[in-house]
């Protein structure tokens, strides 16, 4: 496995809450995106296309933080327990299928894997003890 990270979900604050995260760890944001950004954004109110879809502050060279604004139209209503989910990187495509079919048995699949805008393999699931896990496989850039 390539890492593991943190993964946060807020109701639209999710921008003030990684200003305050950098102030105490310090750094820079490696990945900034809003909704705005998001190919098929008409399906997003006009007051949420300034929310963020993805943000990313690495902790140390082994930790990053990431998060997003759970908007409900966008099928996740943010509850206290689905706003922490654990974001496994895997190493191939074929390490993210394996972890995503053992861990997901008996569970409630959110996203099957499949190709992503951003250039992943990536699929997301509560499994059968109520955890809430991301599986991510970052294609290689081409160059």
């Amino acid at each position: 496995m390539a890492g593991v990270s943190i993964y946060l979900n807020f109701n639209g604050n999710t921008e003030e809450a990684f200003v305050f995260y950098r102030s105490v760890f310090g750094g820079d944001f490696s990945l900034l995106q809003r909704f705005s950004d998001m190919p098929g954004n008409d399906q997003v109110s006009k007051a949420d296309l300034k929310k963020l879809i993805h943000i990313a502050l690495s902790l140390n060279e082994h930790v990053t933080l990431h998060g997003t604004d759970a908007i409900d139209n966008m099928g996740r209503k943010l509850v206290v327990g689905n706003n922490v989910s654990i974001l496994l990187d895997a190493k191939s495509k074929a390490e993210a299928e394996n972890l995503f079919n053992k861990l997901s048995i008996n569970g409630v699949v959110e996203m099957p894997l499949q190709d992503t805008f951003w250039g992943a393999y990536y699929g997301s699931f509560q499994d059968q003890f109520g955890i809430y896990w991301m599986i991510n496989f970052e294609y290689p850039k081409q160059k």
